[in-house]
């Protein structure tokens, strides 16, 4: 079911999530209904490599949109898709699951977040980079991402998925 609201759309599917929700960018697809899912494949409805989540990620960091949120309350997925908004009205949470997203796309790509990257990611420019360096922060103590290598010059720090 696609719901189309004036400050977000959400989809919802009535299927459990097979992989945990935090780990929906960086796991293998699994289906619920192989047959449905085959079928939709065949007609061209969807692709079988499982990157639809690792693309909607990447699109809303390019546009700069807020991260989108996907939970799996009672038995079924949803995800939601939000309107853009400046990061000056995004809350804590909002912020944190941008961070979040963020490093789990630059960590299947490979890469690493850092204050840059957050920044470019936001829009920010580097005279703002203290405010960047508290959303890190904010990440951090919500323990969704950690440091790469805790050796590194406070410059260098380099951030990855709590998973990584």
């Amino acid at each position: 079911m696609v719901e189309i609201f004036e400050d977000r759309m959400e989809i919802t599917n009535p299927c459990r999530p097979l992989v945990d929700t935090w780990r929906f960018v960086d796991n293998p697809p699994h289906s619920c209904n192989e047959a449905l899912a085959s079928l939709m494949r065949r007609l061209g409805i969807c692709e079988e490599r499982g990157s639809g989540i690792d693309k909607v990620v990447e699109v809303v960091e390019l546009h700069p949109l807020p991260a989108p949120r996907f939970e799996a309350p009672d038995g079924f997925t949803r995800a939601v898709l939000f309107a853009h908004k400046a990061l000056t009205t995004m809350d804590k949470e909002e912020r944190v699951r941008a961070c979040y997203l963020h490093a789990c796309l630059k960590r299947v790509m490979n890469e690493y977040l850092t204050n840059a990257s957050l920044r470019e990611r936001f829009g920010v420019e580097a005279k703002n980079k203290a405010a960047i360096s508290r959303y890190i922060r904010e990440a951090l103590d919500e323990e969704v991402i950690r440091v790469f290598d805790a050796d590194a010059a406070k410059k260098s720090m380099k951030y990855v998925p709590f998973w990584a």
